[in-house]
């Protein structure tokens, strides 16, 4: 089983990919976790990532295929994998694609969360952060007892300008711009399944593994 879970951010496609990886006993290759361990390691593809990172600037595509071709060639992968966010552009599609085809591996199934922009704005701008201890809270999903005040310590909660509104509408906008060319790159191979990502995670899931079997 080789997958490619693709969403927008806040379509719980990482939810569904650690789910459906524990239940096959693959992993899940998440690009922001295989960054921060390659970082964490300091390899070589790690130590140049974390230059860009530290600026604050996007890891070149060749910096990060570079990290997936490490990660794929462990020994856990031989069963399959799942992995989760990554292409994020047609670019980075060719290259996975070259990349697996050395290695004579084909992609079995592309998975996309398909979420309205309402739900993921609720989603993604719900987060509350405390000021004095750094909780974290959802004013739909795991609300604090009492409004505006943390649970652990009383303090103050906050929207991190990185969750308001404006900032996630921009990132959404950016998302879609990369991401619609890579669905119809994915589409045009006969390998894109599109899952309603709105619904209790086990519907979710449920119509992922649908998906995954062709059904």
């Amino acid at each position: 089983m080789r997958l490619i879970f693709l969403g927008a951010p806040g379509a719980g496609k990482g939810t569904q990919a650690r789910a459906l990886a524990a239940q096959q006993g693959i992993p899940q290759i998440a690009t922001g976790d295989m960054l921060r361990e390659a970082v964490a390691k300091g390899s070589r593809l790690g130590t140049e990532a974390k230059a860009y990172m530290d600026r604050g600037a996007l890891v070149p595509d060749e910096v990060v295929v570079g990290l997936v071709a490490e990660r794929l060639g462990r020994s856990d992968t031989k069963p399959g994998f799942i992995l989760d966010g990554f292409p994020r552009t047609v670019v980075q599609a060719e290259a996975l694609e070259r990349l697996l085809k050395e290695r004579e591996i084909e992609v079995d199934r592309v998975v996309f969360f398909d979420v309205s922009e309402g739900e993921l704005l609720r989603r993604l701008t719900g987060r509350r952060v405390c000021r004095g201890c750094g909780a974290t809270y959802h004013v739909v999903f795991s609300p604090p007892e009492r409004a505006g005040k943390c649970d652990r310590c009383g303090g103050e909660l906050y929207q991190r300008d990185d969750d308001s509104e404006a900032t996630v509408r921009r990132r959404l906008v950016v998302y879609t711009e990369q991401t619609s060319p890579l669905l119809d790159y994915y589409q045009s191979r006969g390998l894109l399944a599109r899952v309603a990502g709105e619904g209790s995670p086990e519907e979710i899931g449920r119509a992922v593994v649908r998906a995954v079997r062709g059904r």
